[in-house]
């Protein structure tokens, strides 16, 4: 069991951005660290509090092999070293992980997790061999190339989701049905709430301020996440499946993103003073991975979020919200058949589906959302679930209250 905390509203997110939008050319870990200090600054925690650090990222950037140091450093925490985790779309849960475990094996006391990606214009890379035909290598579009082949399974991606939908028994109408559903979630987070203000301020800086590709000014501002297109009934049945005689649409399958995100871990004792509510308690209780047959990748989260249930000691029927990273609509409907969860209890105010997918800030997008859910709900247990790629996945349990 983890022995962790998150202080209340010690975390942030910036709007996704489809890409090759607004922050297409960011370089990924020098906005990552601009955001933060303005997020730290913001919340009244100074950098000097934390005594280490964790980074997930999955698409390298330039000067990227400095990793957490480098980025710690911009952003006013020298003092502090730490990983780099990569786990495709996994990494934010495995970085919440690493941090948890972190504090409770009393290494550390206050851990500064930090997630970014931008993959609009992912790298290009060469891979040299001189024994090769005329000494020239190999190349891999970083980001394209791994999308459409898991090296292992041998297939794409979307081929994962058509084995589900297959086993499963899923039509294409099925899925529809619960992208509307998600779609209209999504909904809620726009909206005004008596305060006047969204459910993404509660974590968002909004409006949202773009920089240029020096971070010496601002040139767009963002009023919450970019290119989410409206989703109706009719646009989604003109819309033909990714592959022949599939039952996946473009519309029943997350998009590719841009964006960061950042939180506070730390142990229960000192979450109260960096906290914008002490009487709001935020404990990380249990966390837990799986892996799927090969090719069955939106499968993989059912036996990661059972384990983690299981290492929390309840059960699903406990939980009181839950949050998915789904990039097919396939992934939330297997899992509801398998857990009996309900596909009304999970998702509300967004979800992977409709907000995109940044890949590393994914997942932590998801769990600060859970968070913020549960506060309004006045406490209770949250689950957060999520698939990556080579058929993994990883769940994390956690409890505001």
């Amino acid at each position: 069991m983890l022995q962790a905390a998150i202080p209340y509203g010690a975390y942030w997110c910036t709007p996704f951005a489809r890409w090759q939008g607004s922050f297409s050319l960011l370089h990924s870990l020098r906005f990552a660290a601009s955001v933060a200090r303005n997020a730290l600054a913001a919340r009244g925690i100074s950098p000097t509090v934390f005594d280490a650090g964790v980074l997930g990222l999955t698409v390298p950037q330039r000067s990227s092999f400095y990793g957490l140091p480098w980025l710690a450093g911009e952003l006013g925490a020298p003092q502090i070293g730490g990983p780099t985790i990569m786990q495709a779309c996994a990494t934010s849960a495995r970085v919440v992980t690493h941090a948890a475990q972190e504090i409770a094996s009393g290494q550390t006391h206050c851990v500064l997790a930090i997630t970014a990606d931008r993959v609009s214009n992912g790298p290009h890379i060469y891979y040299p061999n001189p024994r090769g035909l005329g000494g020239t290598g190999e190349t891999e579009d970083w980001v394209l190339a791994n999308f459409e082949r898991d090296p292992f399974a041998d297939c794409s991606m979307v081929a994962t989701a058509e084995n589900c939908a297959k086993r499963w028994g899923i039509s294409t109408q099925e899925q529809h049905a619960l992208v509307l559903q998600r779609y209209a979630q999504y909904q809620m987070a726009l909206a005004p709430q008596a305060n006047g203000e969204t459910f993404q301020h509660r974590y968002m800086t909004l409006p949202f301020a773009v920089p240029d590709a020096q971070f010496r000014k601002t040139v767009a501002t963002l009023t919450s996440d970019e290119g989410i297109h409206p989703t109706t009934a009719d646009g989604l049945a003109g819309l033909r499946t990714v592959v022949t005689n599939g039952t996946v649409t473009y519309g029943g399958q997350t998009h590719p993103a841009d964006g960061n995100a950042g939180m506070v871990i730390t142990s229960p004792d000192r979450a109260g003073e960096l906290s914008r509510d002490p009487a709001v308690k935020i404990r990380l209780h249990a966390s837990a991975q799986a892996r799927a047959e090969p090719a069955m990748m939106p499968a993989a989260p059912i036996a990661a979020a059972r384990r983690a249930l299981a290492a929390a000691g309840i059960g699903i029927g406990d939980v009181a919200a839950i949050k998915s990273h789904n990039p097919f609509a396939v992934n939330d409907l297997i899992f509801a058949r398998e857990t009996g969860a309900s596909l009304a209890q999970m998702n509300n105010y967004g979800c992977s589906l409709i907000w995109g997918h940044p890949q590393a800030p994914t997942g932590m997008r998801a769990i600060i959302e859970l968070i913020e859910e549960l506060v309004l709900r006045g406490g209770g247990w949250g689950l957060f679930h999520g698939c990556a790629a080579g058929d993994t996945a990883m769940a994390v349990v956690l409890k505001v209250g």
